[in-house]
This record gives structure tokens, C-alpha cells and sequence, in this order.
């Protein structure tokens, strides 16, 4: 006893959180249809926060400080869920995508980056914060699968923002049944999850700052016939991660039953999956035209009917399967589609807030939809009047580079921070009773 107590100071004097005093153990686990943290019950709102690493390195599109302000900003509204990209893969000087690179060339990585990296998990562990990790991308903001495929010999990235759906997706496709690229890919995941952090010196397997791996942002296998080379290629990735951490929980990262080529079937045959610990969906009313972009007040009420809907099959299929569903993204643009703070944000709120009054039914109940992150939070970054793409040097602030800056990211002055921090609140004072 008095040889833990030497070793728990020790630790606290280093710096270096353990979130195991007294006995505890903080690491987010599942039990059932739920989550867990010190066998007490585990709902959330939280946020994506994909750059993250980025603005928490000491390198280009670094800013500590601002990193430092968010990350209490967002835990005084109780944001403690963080959804974070790992980082970006291929060269810095493409258009529209991720820059700085964490993975410039294959196997070589900026060691800057997972500095960044490795800050941002010291510092949210500090504030008993949570990330969600995902190793990759299908899409190209950041690299993915198409830059895996450049890397091996399958020639130049038909960008989806030049070149259009049908060009893309055929090129991208090719990753799953690409033996080189897919070995790439899980030298990446053993390399990121077998990391210990330089600041904390706690292994990632034994950082309960970490909630989860995700295979991927957005997995898709974009054909019929790649279908059974996705099932494979998803199986193995888990059951890798799975061999190296034992500590954490492992997700897929899909959209739902879009993301699996409109086949529930398709969606369940993964999320049943014993490696895979709890099922994600995301929800896009403007991409998936659920509104219109010139009224979107007067289409709101559709897509929240629709979203309601679509949420329903997953919950129901993550009870059959005794599993948690988190929907890990939602996004809507501004009342008038406009990129300014100026706009009003009062149909988003409304859309945020039938996800959250969802949300809180089902934790009363401890039911399978047991969390939420929307898309995305911009912080005190602020998008530039007349230039609605970013470009390199200008902050980060939730919406990728291939998207207009302002689009979907929420800002620290905008009312639906008011109405993240009122259903935070509204869950807290539930699952304490």
C-alpha cells in the first residue's frame, strides 16, 4: 500500500496523469448497450475536433494557447468527447487538403505532428477529457485511401472536388483489394497505437485519455463488388488494434447504413463484429439533400424527420446487438447558408436540439444511443470575408479544407454553445440521479 501511494505521488509530481487513484479505472468501456466509467454510466455531447493534434503542435498551424483556452472552454460547457483525426497523410503542397502532413511519405512521419499529438492527449487527460481517434480517411481532405494508392503505383489523386463523384470513387475503390496500400495502411495503425506519449511517457495503450481507435473516417467500400474485401479489410484492421491494445475500445467510424452502399445488412455483418465495440452513424441533411440550401428554415422540419428515421434502425439494431450507437457527426450550415457569424444559427440549434432531447430519452433509460458528437467545433478561429476556402496559414476551424470555412463549424459565440452546455448540463444532473 505504501509502495502505490509512493508511486501515485510520483506521478502526480511528474505531471503525468494515471487517471487510477485510488483504484479507480477511467478508461470508457462498454457494458451492454452502454458506456462506462468507473461503473457509473457514460452519455455525452461532445464535439469533432479533427485538428486538434495540429493546433497542439510547435510547428506550422500551431497554437498552443489557443488549444489550451478551447480545451477549457469546451469542458465548461461539458464537452469531455473530443472526435480527432491522427493526421494527415501525403505531400504539402496539394490543394484543399490537410496541411502540414503528419505522414509525408509512407512510413515517415513529422515528428512535430505526433508531438502535437501527443500534447493534445496530455493536456485533455489532464481535464478528464475523452478522444476518439480515427487512423484514416476515405476521402481525400486528408490523403486516405487515395493517397495510399498514389504511394503504390496507381498513379495521380482524381481529387473529388476537380474531378467529380464517378472519377474519384473509381480510384478510390481500388485501395480495398490493393494488397501494398492496405499493408501500408496497417503499418500506420501499429505504428500510431503501439506510441507511448513524449510528454506523459504513458503508453497510448495505457492512456485512458483515449477512448476509442477508429479504423477510419468514413469507411465505404464505394462498389458492390468490393463488398467482401471491405468485411475482410475492416476485420482485420480491429482485430490488429485489438492485438496491440487491450485497454481501449474499437470503432468503425461509419456512417450508417449510407456508408455501407444502403444495406443495413452490410452494416450490421461489421458492427457485429466481436473487435468492434460500439456502432457510429453520421447525419448530413445538406449533402444528403434533406434541405435546401436557399430555405433552409422552411425545409428544417423534413430533415429532422428524416434524421429521426435514420437514427431509429441503428439504435434498435445496437440493442439487438447489445452495443452502444454513437452519432459521431451532424452538421448544418447557417439559416442563410452564409460563412459569417453574422448569420443566425436557429434552425441548426433546432436540429441539434431534437439530437440531444433524443439523446437524453435514451440515457433516463440506458438505452443503445448513448452519445453524440456534432460537427465541428471552429472555437475562436473566424472565417475571412471573401475567400471561402481555406488556405495555408489561415487558422483552422472545423471545416476541412475541401469545404467552405464556416460552413458547419460552431463557434464559441454562437448560441448553440449555450445549447450544447444546457443538454450537457440536463444529462449530467439525469445520470447522476
Amino acid at each position: 500500500m505504501r509502495r502505490l501511494f509512493f508511486m501515485t505521488g510520483l506521478l502526480l509530481l511528474l505531471g503525468l496523469t494515471t487517471y487510477n487513484v485510488k483504484g479507480q479505472n477511467h478508461f470508457v468501456k462498454t457494458v451492454g448497450s452502454h458506456f462506462e466509467i468507473n461503473n457509473k454510466p457514460y452519455y455525452f455531447i461532445g464535439a469533432n475536433y479533427w485538428y486538434g493534434p495540429l493546433l497542439a503542435s510547435e510547428g506550422e498551424g500551431g497554437n498552443r494557447e489557443r488549444l489550451i483556452k478551447e480545451l477549457d472552454f469546451m469542458k465548461s460547457n461539458g464537452i469531455n468527447n473530443l472526435r480527432i483525426l491522427v493526421g494527415a497523410e501525403g505531400p504539402d503542397n496539394q490543394p484543399r487538403r490537410v496541411t502540414p502532413t503528419l505522414q509525408v511519405k509512407q512510413g515517415q512521419y513529422n515528428d512535430t505532428l505526433l508531438a502535437g499529438l501527443d500534447f493534445l492527449l496530455s493536456e485533455m487527460g489532464k481535464r478528464e477529457m475523452y478522444a476518439v481517434i480515427y487512423l484514416g480517411n476515405t476521402w481525400d481532405w486528408s490523403g486516405g485511401y487515395s493517397q495510399y494508392l498514389n504511394w503504390n503505383g496507381k498513379g495521380k489523386i482524381p481529387y473529388l472536388y476537380s474531378h467529380g463523384w464517378n472519377r474519384f470513387k473509381n480510384y478510390d475503390k481500388k485501395f480495398l483489394t490493393n494488397k501494398n496500400s492496405k499493408n501500408a495502411f496497417y503499418n500506420h495503425v501499429k505504428y500510431i497505437v503501439s506510441r507511448t506519449n513524449r510528454y506523459t511517457g504513458i503508453p497510448y495503450t495505457q492512456d485512458p485519455a483515449i477512448m476509442a481507435w477508429q479504423i477510419t473516417n468514413e469507411p465505404r467500400a464505394l462498389a458492390i463488388e468490393k463488398i467482401p474485401t471491405y468485411i475482410q479489410w475492416i476485420t482485420k484492421t480491429a482485430a490488429l488494434i485489438k492485438s496491440i491494445d487491450k485497454n481501449h475500445l474499437v470503432s468503425t467510424g461509419s456512417e450508417g447504413k449510407i456508408g455501407c452502399e444502403n444495406d443495413m445488412k452490410l452494416y450490421r455483418r461489421i458492427h457485429a463484429n466481436r473487435n468492434i465495440d460500439y456502432l457510429t452513424l453520421h447525419i448530413w441533411p445538406k449533402n444528403w439533400n434533406w434541405i435546401k440550401d436557399k430555405n433552409i428554415p422552411g425545409t428544417l422540419h423534413k430533415a429532422i424527420v428524416k434524421a429521426n428515421a435514420y437514427m431509429l434502425p441503428h439504435f434498435k439494431l445496437g440493442k439487438k446487438l447489445n452495443k452502444p450507437v454513437v452519432v459521431e457527426e451532424f452538421g448544418l450550415p447557417r439559416d442563410h447558408h452564409k460563412y459569417s457569424l453574422s448569420d443566425s444559427t436557429i434552425s441548426r440549434d433546432k436540429f441539434y436540439k431534437d439530437i440531444f432531447n433524443v439523446l437524453l430519452r435514451y440515457a433516463k433509460q440506458k438505452g443503445s444511443f448513448a452519445g453524440c458528437n456534432f460537427w465541428a467545433f471552429g472555437g475562436t478561429a473566424r472565417p475571412l470575408p471573401g475567400q471561402p476556402f481555406w488556405k495555408r496559414g489561415d487558422d483552422l476551424m472545423g471545416d476541412p479544407p475541401q469545404e467552405e470555412q464556416g460552413l458547419n463549424a460552431v463557434f464559441d459565440t454562437d448560441s448553440t454553445i449555450k445549447l450544447v452546455h444546457k443538454y450537457n448540463s440536463r444529462l449530467k444532473v439525469l445520470l447522476e440521479k
